[in-house]
């Protein structure tokens, strides 16, 4: 098929990409390259696709050692050029994982998540509706189940109690999409990724930060004095559900017969915090200096995802023990920071 990855200099769109390349899909990746964290990074890892940055927009490079992959630098809120690509490429399924990240950063620029996550979704799903796309896969995130304190979090569960804005736009992804379903008829499907690590990482969340900052002999800061669980989801266990997603059929059918659908991605248990801590430390062989702090704003105390769509109608799980993704992670960080 032919596919666009929008994302696709991010972490998880990068992986995608490969692994779609790999399995022999003609590929588009999109990315506007912002300067959220460390651009250098997101360059690397189109440069392992064979893309040689360039800062020129809106025009197709072509990978020099992946004959089926290209890369364009354009930004989803600019609803022109998007329709442009969208006519002269003629998509077969969109993939759709930019979006602004994070949720701390929610709290400090606001307008950059109404601006990529709510303007530029719309964008995505007016060009999905207008040139017949077939199936839209979208990232949507485990920070719609806020407030919730039910566990495991399940696909069923009320979601109406974000508590940050970027959990807030991640709902309202859902919502747009199911809209669209019922309107145009167009196969949607949102997965709702949990804490997602492992090589190419980014520098922002804890697995990456509890590295740097170990191994520099300075202190992590560990959150709700350490009280916290969260469902670890290694990368390639997300990509892998991703890819049946994509390739085994689209969006199921809601009750109304629409095909709309919404799974979970989960590791499918809950890890203390202080567990993964640990599990870093081992594989360093250097026990952390902690500085053990409140709950921060837009923060959950435990996730957990309910993976059981995923099961049913893909017969996927996924599965990466915590050690194992762990030292993935650690053996790719000190081979890129040398």
């Amino acid at each position: 098929m032919k596919i666009l990855v929008t994302g696709a200099a991010g972490f998880i769109g990068y992986h995608t990409s490969k692994n779609l390349v790999e399995r022999g899909h003609t590929i588009i990746g999109l990315d506007n390259l912002n300067d959220y964290y460390d651009i250098n990074l997101k360059i690397s890892r189109l440069k392992e696709l064979g893309i040689d940055f360039q800062q020129e927009s809106n025009k197709i490079c072509l990978s020099k050692t992946l004959a089926n992959f290209g890369f364009i630098k354009m930004d989803i809120t600019n609803g022109d050029e998007l329709h442009k690509l969208f006519e002269l490429e003629k998509f077969d399924i969109v993939c759709h994982l930019a979006a602004q990240a994070g949720v701390r950063y929610s709290l400090e620029k606001p307008k950059a998540y109404i601006d990529s996550n709510i303007n530029g979704f719309f964008n995505i799903l007016d060009c999905c509706n207008k040139h017949s796309i077939k199936h839209l896969v979208y990232a949507s995130s485990s920070s719609v189940y806020g407030m919730n304190d039910k566990v495991p979090f399940s696909v069923t569960d009320n979601v109406d109690h974000p508590i940050s804005l970027y959990a807030a736009t991640k709902k309202s992804n859902e919502l747009m999409a199911h809209t669209y379903s019922h309107l145009y008829d167009i196969p949607t499907t949102g997965l709702r990724f949990f804490t997602v690590y492992g090589p190419w990482g980014r520098p922002d969340m804890a697995m990456f930060l509890f590295t740097k900052a170990i191994i520099d002999e300075k202190p992590i800061k560990v959150f709700n004095h350490g009280y916290m669980e969260r469902d670890f989801t290694y990368i390639d266990d997300i990509v892998k559900g991703i890819v049946h997603v994509i390739e085994k059929g689209g969006a199921k059918k809601t009750p109304a017969g629409k095909p709309f659908k919404i799974y979970n991605i989960g590791n499918n248990k809950s890890v203390k915090l202080m567990h993964f801590i640990e599990a870093i430390e081992n594989e360093l062989g250097i026990i952390a200096k902690k500085e053990l702090l409140p709950m921060q704003d837009g923060d959950v105390p435990k996730t957990w995802a309910d993976v059981n769509g995923l099961i049913e109608d893909f017969d996927y799980q996924p599965d990466t023990p915590i050690e194992e993704g762990v030292a993935s992670f650690i053996k790719w960080y000190k081979s890129y920071y040398n």
